[in-house]
């Protein structure tokens, strides 16, 4: 058991270094310059050492069950992603700072995951439990057990260090985002910047690190609320506006003569509601006879003669 664990330990440290090169090779294609990335000084990405040894405890504790490509890849996806999920809300919640955002990323996870690191999560997995780990073994196969002890010792030590070291600078970020009054993200980061700029090298080298964190305290996400209210507000108010004008102008652009079919039909529903054979009146049923044949005189017009009508009466209107 105690072989088992020292192995961990420097199976963690060594993924976690191979994940910092994986890291700053993708940063500088990106932003072609060096950039040491992580929260520590030295050349270490823990997240990525501890999602490989969680990995490793996983499956070396169900391979009495099952020890496939297809579980490995499951595991791997779960417990990576989780890794990752837990990581950024922990971070953002004692920083007031989001190191990496996929909010713009298809089908995401409040933006600390999304599904294409998820899948790459799982090929990673299956790639270290089938083809790096077993390299791994045989390389530590060939030290002693108290050379292995001896450098896992030193290299906690070192890590416990640079930890400690990592701890006073996010201490100072920290102090810098709470204590600012800035209403925007870009502008704190510029304060948190300038703010490490003037201190130290190891100071510095974290100021670049990180050059697409968002931060948010409280005062923002207030602020963020308030314009996202405010922004559907004046949606809301634009769109009734839109449709106001555009009936407005709908019923500017209706013809004449549509309007007076509409109100010659409405006249013949009255008609027909109030017209009774029986109970009308020599007068009325006169009235009636004339309305008619008036609208088969009407019908019986060809096209072109409504369009001349309608024609007409707009000359009349202008001339009027």
């Amino acid at each position: 058991m105690l072989v088992f664990f020292v192995d961990l330990i420097l199976l963690f440290f060594a993924y976690s270094f191979l994940g910092w090169c994986i890291e700053v090779t993708l940063k500088y294609f990106q932003f072609h310059r060096f950039i040491n990335r992580g929260f520590f000084t030295g050349p270490i990405l823990p997240i990525y050492g501890s999602g490989a040894a969680l990995i490793t405890v996983a499956v070396s504790s169900l391979a009495r069950f099952e020890y496939g490509y297809g579980s490995t890849f499951a595991l791997s996806f779960v417990i990576c992603g989780t890794l990752e999920y837990l990581t950024s809300y922990w971070m953002e919640k004692r920083f007031h700072a989001r190191w990496w955002d996929y909010s713009q990323k298809p089908m995401n996870l409040h933006g600390r995951v999304w599904i294409g690191n998820l899948m790459l999560f799982g090929l990673g997995g299956v790639a270290i439990i089938h083809i790096i780990n077993p390299l791994f073994d045989r390389i530590l196969a060939a030290f002693s057990f108290s050379a292995k002890e001896i450098t896992a010792c030193v290299l906690t030590a070192v890590f416990a260090a640079d930890y400690v070291l990592t701890h006073f600078v996010m201490k100072l970020v920290k102090i810098g985002v709470e204590s600012s009054e800035a209403d925007s993200t870009e502008e704190i980061s510029k304060e948190v910047y300038l703010l490490l700029s003037d201190k130290s090298v190891f100071h510095k080298r974290f100021a670049d690190a990180y050059p697409e964190v968002i931060y948010r305290t409280e005062r923002i996400t207030a602020r963020l609320a308030e314009v996202k209210a405010e922004t559907e507000r004046l949606r809301a108010e634009a769109e009734q506006q839109l449709e106001a004008r555009r009936e407005a102008v709908a019923d500017r652009l209706e013809p004449a003569t549509l309007i007076k079919s509409k109100i010659i039909s409405k006249q013949n529903d009255l008609i027909e509601m109030l017209y009774h054979e029986q109970t009308a009146s020599e007068e009325i049923k006169a009235l009636k006879s004339e309305i008619d044949r008036e609208k088969e005189r009407l019908e019986e017009r060809p096209l072109g003669a409504l369009a001349s009508d309608r024609r007409g009466d707009q000359r009349g209107r202008r001339s009027s």
